[in-house]
């Protein structure tokens, strides 16, 4: 498994492929709402399995918080360690920017996933795209 943050355009391609294959393809969200504004101003990360993009994900800061996004994985790679290694990756990458508190919104299917890493849940259920989500924070 190699995790990399985003440098060119190839791998920023490789971890919009995961997304749309995870998102758009799979999961019926709207191209127009999974790529936003957002993208120029993200760090994007992408995972690689043999040479072969399995898993994505994005980062910002936002009110003072790291801000996990769009984190998935390809469906062959799933229960391989993809997930665990990209957020481990964009954790690491929050720690260089001392940021200390970590927030997301997890589709109610991945709590378990994400509670797994130490992440707690701060909110009442709530519809994104049409998925029921529930936001959660950690402390690194």
């Amino acid at each position: 498994m190699n995790v990399k943050v985003c440098e060119n355009e190839k791998e920023l391609q490789d971890a919009f492929s995961v997304r749309r294959t995870v998102f758009i393809d799979e999961q019926n969200v709207p191209e127009e709402e999974e790529i936003d504004q957002f993208e120029k101003d993200a760090v994007h990360f992408v995972s690689y399995q043999e040479g072969t993009p399995v898993a994505a994900g994005r980062f910002r800061v936002v009110d003072g918080f790291g801000k996990v996004e769009r984190i998935c994985v390809l469906k062959e790679a799933r229960n391989t360690g993809a997930g665990k290694a990209i957020m481990r990756e964009i954790e690491s990458y929050a720690q260089t920017k001392s940021l200390h508190k970590l927030k997301l919104n997890a589709q109610t299917h991945a709590i378990p996933f994400y509670a797994g890493l130490g992440y707690e849940i701060v909110s009442e259920e709530f519809l994104d795209a049409g998925i029921p989500h529930k936001t959660m924070l950690k402390k690194i």
